[in-house]
């Protein structure tokens, strides 16, 4: 199917998006967060970039980590890019593991424990550091590192330890299926596919994550992919068993796209254009503009306080995904909700006076939060969804295929 766009209109997009990674996002990351005196990296900062808090997240260190090495894998061999991602490399290693092997969610600027969580999150992140890092500087401690901490969160998933990872709800009384660590299993083994190649431990993740999604979280009859389930598929009738995230649904619709591409197969490409889409419709608040955060699959009230916020990164996930099925299928309206998100994201989450994104907006797309940085906001959404982008652009421009 041909892109209808012109391709001078794909190169304004591809500019504005280097300008805003190259002269803004990542010149205010590298200016306010590289800690060289005890590693790792500062996050928690206020909109000009004034230090709010030097605690650090674990999964930030890694998600800032993972894009400094990408940066250097993929733009271009710059030292300071790979100095950044070791400075975050070596404090991972050294101050962000107990001694059984499980990641702290947050520590002291020095690495003191702070906060152990009950997901895996942190090993995701740190995986992909790990191996994007490994790549980068050819080391191979940091590649089996990534390799041995991936095999360490399929275990956890297979044969679930109460002790390292307690559940949030006792699973004798309720058990159920959990969208989150299916979709991030699968970003987090294309990562170390790219980096270590195709082994197969990380596709026989892949397919089983997906199989796992496409048979009991996503409902086609509803139009709808849930964040969670009962064991058997069905639906969980309370708020929580409701929830429908269109967010976390449009990233794991992108992550499922790739692998759809990859393995050239026009089936698993299809759910997750339909996976977009409804996920899409449901989410986008036709009143205000934005993505809610949270919807109810019934339509029912929301136990989610911050349901009708318009966070920064659901705002990302539809940017990427929307222009990677403008890519793949040529269809005019792919391109179009690509161009109103992204009219409304720089209208409303990115800031003229100091650079990068507001990550936390009011319904009406009002600054509720100035700040840039938190436990949760850091370098990683925002710059992967331009470096993406960039990527897929250079490729439509100059090459105008699809399946």
């Amino acid at each position: 199917m041909n892109k209808k766009a012109d391709k001078t209109v794909l190169e304004r997009i591809k500019k504005q998006y280097e300008s805003a990674l190259f002269d803004d996002i990542i010149p205010f990351w590298e200016k306010f967060s590289i800690d060289e005196k005890d590693g790792g990296y500062l996050h928690y900062l206020d909109r000009d970039g004034t230090l709010l808090s030097d605690d650090k997240a674990v999964w930030l260190q890694a998600r800032e980590c993972w894009l400094f090495a990408r940066l250097y894998n993929q733009v271009r061999k710059e030292e300071k890019w790979l100095h950044n991602a070791k400075v975050g490399y070596e404090f991972l290693k050294a101050h962000c593991f107990d001694h059984r092997g499980k990641m702290y969610f947050s520590v002291t600027k020095s690495g003191k424990p702070l906060q152990m969580r009950r997901y895996f999150y942190s090993e995701t992140f740190a995986i992909i550091a790990f191996a994007e890092y490994g790549k980068a500087a050819e080391d191979k401690e940091a590649m089996m590192m990534a390799r041995d901490l991936f095999d360490t969160i399929l275990d956890y998933q297979k044969n679930p330890n109460y002790e390292l990872l307690p559940p949030k709800i006792d699973p004798n009384t309720r058990s159920m299926i959990a969208h989150g660590p299916l979709m991030i299993t699968i970003a987090t083994a294309q990562v170390l596919q790219e980096c270590d190649g195709d082994k197969e431990v990380y596709q026989t993740a892949i397919d089983e994550c997906m199989n796992q999604i496409f048979s009991k979280l996503y409902k086609e009859d509803l139009g709808v992919l849930m964040e969670s389930v009962k064991p058997d598929g069905s639906i969980l009738d309370n708020p929580g068993g409701r929830t429908i995230n269109p967010g976390h649904a449009i990233e794991s619709s992108w992550f499922i796209m790739q692998e759809g591409l990859r393995q050239n197969n026009k089936d698993i490409i299809n759910k997750a254009l339909d996976i977009f889409k409804f996920s899409f419709e449901r989410g986008w608040d036709d009143e205000y503009g934005g993505l809610f955060n949270f919807v109810d699959l019934e339509g029912k009230s929301s136990d989610k306080i911050e349901w009708d916020m318009k966070f920064w990164w659901p705002h990302n996930e539809v940017l990427y995904a929307s222009l990677l099925a403008y890519s793949i299928t040529g269809e005019q309206m792919y391109f179009d909700i690509f161009n109103r998100v992204n009219d409304y994201s720089f209208n409303t989450f990115a800031d003229p006076d100091y650079g990068e994104w507001f990550g936390y907006l009011h319904r009406d797309g009002s600054v509720c939060l100035p700040i840039k940085g938190s436990m949760f906001k850091g370098a990683f959404h925002l710059p992967r969804q331009m470096l993406l982008s960039i990527d897929l652009l250079e490729n439509m421009i100059g090459s105008p295929q699809s399946l």
